[in-house]
């Protein structure tokens, strides 16, 4: 335990040089590395019963027992090793600490991809003396490395994420820096270690020093599939929009049907939740609305086997929709100080007032388009108005609803006049009512003043949505 830190965390995975970094760590009198406390198969080590008098039973049971001894209990400034698929409970507990110093060891996913293949073949997982190097070639699986590369791409990118929201800082180190006593010092002076090494620890050898195209037995199989892999996102659709919670007061629920609606706001709300109060003979404002995760969790546990859902609006018809119905008209009901925003900032060409007489088509095409310029420098991140959800894109709304379960079925607006009664005879609605048509947008119908150019402007804009979801031109 040091002033700043009572415990340390490697973030690391198979074959990135961690056992090599805990030897090294172990090598300082005042530090104790634990080995992989958190494994799901055994506790610290393959051949270890219990760590700090903890066994994997007290572990499993509760793994913040294991972590107070760590802190508590060790020689010094104790610490463990976690890769991605330890148990999920210590990262909360470990991320949420500032207490908690959080090593970050990273290597070539190529690397430690053929490494691991490698190992597995020969069984040989660590070497101490080279005269029993065990030699193999590795097999290399395209489909096997992508899904490699991207288990540890998301959780780095989970690390990230999760340190900066928290405001803390971890310490980087790559496989090729461990053999550097210089770096190695430099993690203990973080760490708060009043101790210097004069040279590494040698006793632990790299298994496969060669390069990776002489380890490799399919290397022109696997030439071409890292060909086709995008190292650089280039292909990558950009996402500036901020993450969106699950917005469960929003959701509707039935007060005798299973069905929770999940909306998507834009689309065609109104029509859905009367159609779902319907089932029940109950009007729009008798359905369970405005309910907090407490609420929504007694709902679906009283209801086994519900049913919940979503739908999607093609986005053209999505952002006309809002811009008819929050944007254009004035007056109480519409985003009135984003509306006179958009005037005087941006130009956007709409009557003060609100349309009138003299509010012709080519008026509303030019707005719409307009409009439509607006959002693109939202999305982007842009401009100071709020992403609102309204507009923000379909699949960014999606992705909030996953934090407490995302919509097991997800429908379109085209098709919910088959779609939706087939739903409510699942859960024992064998006579549902039929499914109300949107009321065509105002002054004009999209119909109206809809080209080619708009469609390509919605298709830059929701671009996300239109690769996610494989919408086609509205028209």
């Amino acid at each position: 335990m040091t002033d700043q830190f009572d415990y340390f965390i490697v973030f690391a995975e198979m074959r990135t040089g961690s056992n090599f970094l805990e030897v090294n760590l172990n090598a300082f009198d005042s530090v104790l590395c634990h080995g992989e406390a958190f494994n799901p198969h055994f506790i610290g080590y393959p051949n270890k019963t219990e760590i700090l008098g903890i066994t994997q039973d007290d572990r499993d049971r509760d793994p913040a027992r294991l972590i107070a001894a760590i802190k508590t209990q060790s020689k010094g400034l104790g610490g463990f090793r976690y890769f991605h698929d330890h148990d999920a409970r210590v990262l909360d507990i470990a991320l949420e600490d500032p207490r908690c110093a959080k090593i970050i060891l990273t290597r070539n996913p190529l690397d430690s991809y053929v490494s691991w293949k490698i190992a597995r073949t020969t069984g040989q997982w660590k070497l101490t003396n080279v005269t029993r190097r065990r030699e193999a070639l590795a097999d290399f699986d395209g489909a096997e490395f992508s899904g490699h590369v991207e288990a540890l791409q998301d959780f780095q990118v989970l690390l990230l994420n999760r340190l900066q929201k928290s405001g803390q800082a971890a310490f980087y180190i790559s496989y090729e820096d461990l053999q550097s006593v210089d770096v190695m010092n430099g993690l203990a002076h973080w760490l708060g270690v009043n101790e210097t090494l004069e040279a590494m620890d040698d006793s632990l050898k790299r298994q496969n020093p060669a390069p990776v195209l002489s380890k490799v037995a399919n290397v022109e199989e696997m030439t071409a599939a890292l060909s086709g892999m995008d190292r650089f996102n280039l292909t990558r659709t950009p996402n500036f929009e901020p993450r969106r919670g699950p917005s469960v007061p929003g959701y509707v629920a039935g007060v005798v049907t299973p069905l929770l609606y999940m909306p998507i706001k834009g689309g065609p709300v109104a029509e859905v939740t009367d159609w779902l109060a319907g089932l029940d003979h109950v009007e729009a404002d008798g359905l369970l609305t405005k309910m907090n995760q407490k609420k929504l969790r007694l709902w679906r546990r009283g209801n086994p086997g519900y049913r919940s859902f979503t739908v999607l609006r093609h986005p053209v018809a999505r952002a006309h929709s809002v811009f008819c119905e929050k944007i254009l008209p004035a007056g109480a009901g519409n985003f009135s100080k984003i509306r006179e925003t958009l005037r005087k900032r941006f130009k956007l060409p709409i009557p003060k007032d609100g349309p009138n007489q003299n509010y012709s088509k080519a008026d509303h095409r030019a707005a719409f388009g307009s409009f439509l310029d607006f959002l693109r420098a939202n999305l982007a991140g842009q401009t100071a108005i709020r992403v609102d959800s309204a507009w923000a894109s379909q699949s960014q709304v999606l992705s909030g609803f996953s934090e407490l379960g995302a919509p097991d079925l997800v429908l379109r607006e085209d098709e919910l006049a088959k779609e939706l009664p087939h739903l409510a005879r699942r859960v024992g609605r064998m006579e549902p009512g039929e499914v109300a048509l949107a009321v065509a947008d105002g002054p004009y119908a999209l119909d109206d003043i809809y080209d080619a150019e708009l469609e390509a402007k919605v298709a830059k804009i929701y671009q996300r949505d239109y690769i996610m979801f494989g919408f086609g031109p509205w028209r």
